[in-house]
């Protein structure tokens, strides 16, 4: 029995150290991508101030001017809510990354304590049925509340997702508007 409980540990250990590795994987996907995203955005607003430093040197009349600069305010709205939704993106995508690896590892854990039940039962000596059964019930519970957990945080991921793309959505909708009328107006 101490050699299985030596191999159990050594498993625990190593799913632990497995299960580190991957959210560290995760977390640090998700940097690259933010630093990617982040790079994309610098470069780009650097080549376009560029463009609009060189037309505004080139314009004569200061009402052209201001409809430069106008029509550069509403792209620029226009970018910020296009960054910002692709930051929302790879946020969300992380969390449901990480979310199906804790489930993953989630399983595999109820799937080693009912193992562990099992052996138990199997090496229990005569008159501890009470006690075994009591464990049996005690993870099974553990596992249905956990399961429970996890299907409702999946739900909530998914209406909170919801949520934020309408929020941005409808932003992004007014802000358009205004900036528009704005543009129209000069």
């Amino acid at each position: 029995m101490s050699s299985l409980s030596g191999e159990q540990a050594v498993a625990a250990r190593r799913a632990g150290l497995e299960t580190l590795s991957d959210v560290w994987t995760n977390a640090f996907g998700c940097i690259e991508k933010l630093t990617e995203l982040n790079l994309r955005a610098v470069k780009s607003t650097l080549a376009e101030n560029q463009a609009i430093a060189s037309m505004a040197l080139s314009i004569k009349d200061p009402q052209e001017l201001f409809a430069l600069h106008a029509k550069r305010a509403q792209a620029a709205m226009e970018e910020a809510q296009s960054y910002w939704r692709h930051v929302s993106n790879i946020m969300f995508n992380t969390q449901v990354e990480l979310a199906a690896s804790a489930e993953t590892q989630f399983r595999q854990r109820q799937h080693d304590a009912q193992a562990f039940v099992d052996t138990v039962a199997s090496n229990a000596p005569t008159g501890s049925e009470v006690a075994v059964s009591a464990l049996q019930s005690a993870v099974t519970a553990a596992g249905e509340a956990t399961g429970a957990t996890i299907e409702a945080s999946k739900k909530a991921t998914g209406q909170a997702r919801e949520i934020a793309e309408s929020s941005v959505n409808a932003a992004t909708s007014a802000s358009n508007r205004a900036t528009r009328q704005a543009v129209e107006q000069v």
